[in-house]
């Protein structure tokens, strides 16, 4: 496998990617995976893990950083704009398309967390996606709204707006854009908030597990009022024919939200349970991540079929 550090155009901003691609020799171009990272994070973090995972079997497959993160372009440094994200996705669809080593005809998706949420709405509107798979798949707006476990007190989430309002009005006085951190200063402040869901993302993105100096671990406030009326689920029916899987751990709160999509597909669809799995072991634990990816190269060898 191979990885070569590749750049492409989304609605005007430069998308830093890298491009997984297996070393066997194939006769004609093979089928190909885009795949997204989850919110804050980067291409060099568990979307790229993946996607080597599904070069390792025989696919060509592109991790991305989303615009106004990672080394993509754009400004504010930190927004997490929904309509973006999923512009993001079909860029590198597009630019997939391009490829010599890829067959234009047979383009799948995997979107890992908050991306799980944005390759369903990109789906749902670009019929260039032939089979779409999550991981740990969530509506990040859903999350921000309800919370992971969709028991959050509706009032907290107003009063996150009435923080977005007013850090739009200091921007436009002058002042720096104002961010809202995702992460606490430590894991016992992560579990008092969230339990063992915020210790589990506090483990991943600030501890050498996982961290990663590009992946910003804040997003600035208007990403708030972005993601307030945005539905990741809405298009799910819009994808029709084309087959759904969708892979989440027993254990993990955020599970609720793949069973949603799942009552709303019209199509082939799946829901694949790893026994054991948190939302956020997924990301990179090898007991968990290993059947991930052998569903995973099932499933996308019956959807895109296998290089020549």
């Amino acid at each position: 496998m191979a990885r070569t550090s590749v750049t492409f155009d989304s609605a005007g901003i430069e998308i830093a990617g890298h491009l997984y691609t297996p070393d066997a020799p194939a006769s004609g171009p093979r089928p190909a995976i885009v795949v997204g990272h989850p919110g804050s994070g980067v291409k060099e973090q568990t979307a790229g893990l993946y996607a080597a995972r599904l070069a390792e079997q025989g696919f060509v497959a592109i991790a991305f950083d989303s615009a106004f993160q990672g080394e993509s372009g754009g400004l504010p440094r930190g927004l997490e704009d929904p309509a973006h994200r999923v512009e993001d996705l079909k860029a590198a669809v597009s630019f997939l398309t391009t490829r010599g080593e890829v067959d234009a005809d047979r383009i799948g998706a995997l979107g890992i967390c908050a991306s799980g949420g944005y390759v369903l709405t990109a789906t749902g509107a670009d019929h260039r996606i032939k089979a779409v798979a999550t991981v740990s798949g969530v509506d990040i707006a859903r999350q921000f709204r309800v919370g992971a476990d969709g028991t959050q007190d509706p009032a907290v989430f107003q009063g996150m707006l009435d923080a977005a309002a007013q850090a739009r009005t200091a921007a436009a006085r002058g002042a720096e854009p104002a961010v809202l951190p995702i992460f606490p200063e430590t894991a016992e402040q992560a579990g008092a908030l969230a339990g063992e869901h915020g210790v589990d993302g506090f483990d991943y993105y600030c501890t050498p597990r996982g961290a990663h100096e590009r992946s910003a671990k804040f997003f600035v406030w208007e990403s708030v009022d972005k993601m307030a009326a945005f539905d990741a689920f809405q298009a799910v029916p819009l994808i029709g024919d084309r087959p759904l899987l969708q892979i989440i751990g027993t254990r993990a709160v955020t599970s609720w939200m793949a069973v949603d999509v799942h009552q709303r597909a019209t199509g082939p669809k799946e829901l694949f349970w790893v026994e054991g799995a948190s939302h956020v072991d997924l990301y990179d634990k090898k007991e968990y991540v290993d059947p991930a990816v052998a569903k995973l190269t099932e499933f996308y060898t019956a959807g895109l079929g296998v290089a020549d």
